[in-house]
């Protein structure tokens, strides 16, 4: 098993950057499929970006596509989310998850992940 840890939430202003990392407490993290999704209150859970295991095939939800960049490392297999141009509706608890599919595979949907983080907050004010 592996527990996704989060970091790097926060608060900023529209139009701003952060970004958020995802590691394996205590392990790699190359081994696994990994996908970032949020779910703001009274929204649905939606993806935000997925990588595959080998880390070279990326998908991005509508809402983020041009403005959000996912990518990990080859040695530790932290992945990383680069955000950038935030607006307000971005705001919500944002979750990593992984899976064991791949190497090739990009995960879209939250149900074929197994392990998940707990979250860390962005919030983006006008």
């Amino acid at each position: 098993q592996v527990q996704p840890v989060e970091s790097g939430g926060g608060s900023v202003q529209a139009g701003g950057s952060l970004r958020l990392s995802c590691a394996a407490s205590g392990r790699t993290f190359y081994n696994y499929a990994v996908g970032w999704f949020r779910q703001a209150p009274g929204k649905e859970r939606e993806l935000v970006a997925a990588i595959s295991r080998a880390g070279t095939r990326t998908s991005y939800g509508d809402s983020v596509k041009g403005r959000f960049t996912i990518s990990r490392d080859s040695a530790m297999g932290t992945t990383y989310l680069q955000m950038n141009s935030l607006k307000p509706e971005d705001t919500a608890p944002y979750y990593c998850a992984a899976s064991l599919r791949g190497p090739y595979v990009v995960v879209t949907t939250a149900q074929n992940y197994t392990y998940w983080g707990r979250g860390t907050q962005v919030t983006v004010s006008s």
